[in-house]
């Protein structure tokens, strides 16, 4: 059985194909175009949260046709829990100089929203031109106060994820598709 088209147990957890990697490959297709329509006179910079987001940032970036420039933030607010904590720790900050920039925020998911209010409010307190959320997937049903996402790939059930990136105790980031916890 081959890792693309498998259930995987793992801790006792099993999970099922949620979004193939033909599928996602296809919506980042669509979010670089938006991204290059939206901002073709402008550089952005693109901070992606890590770990998470390095594999749909990589991926993103390359179906990006600007010019563009690239940062790496690290936020926790999860540890080898299954749940978010509600509590955000900085274990990382960026290194780029942002205020007057336009900056977008790449998260590979989305779900309490507050990783993201945190970030917004960061990044917001340095001055940026403008500032956008791309994110691969939402979880809008779970999301705490109303946030405004700028790009979202896929809007998806209330479910435990892995794979693309996506860890469970730190593990199952480099599957090519996303899986749920059955």
């Amino acid at each position: 059985m081959n890792r693309s088209e498998f259930e995987k147990t793992v801790y006792e957890n099993k999970f099922r194909v949620l979004l193939s990697q033909a599928d996602i490959q296809d919506r980042i297709g669509e979010l670089g175009k938006a991204i290059s329509e939206d901002y073709r006179d402008k550089q952005p910079i693109f901070i992606g949260v890590l770990n998470g987001g390095f594999i749909f940032m990589a991926d993103l970036i390359r179906r990006v046709e600007i010019d563009l420039e690239i940062d790496f933030i690290r936020i926790s607010s999860y540890g080898d829990q299954k749940k978010s904590s509600g509590k955000i720790r900085l274990e990382k900050d960026i290194n780029a100089e942002i205020k007057d920039r336009h900056v977008i925020i790449v998260e590979d998911i989305i779900d309490t929203g507050l990783s993201i209010q945190f970030l917004r409010e960061r990044f917001q307190s340095y001055g940026p031109a403008s500032l956008a959320v791309v994110t691969l997937l939402y979880k809008k049903e779970k999301v705490r106060n109303e946030i405004n996402i700028d790009y979202v790939g896929f809007t998806i059930p209330d479910h435990f994820v892995v794979g693309y990136g996506l860890d469970h105790k730190q593990i199952l980031r480099n599957l090519p598709a996303v899986y749920v916890l059955e």
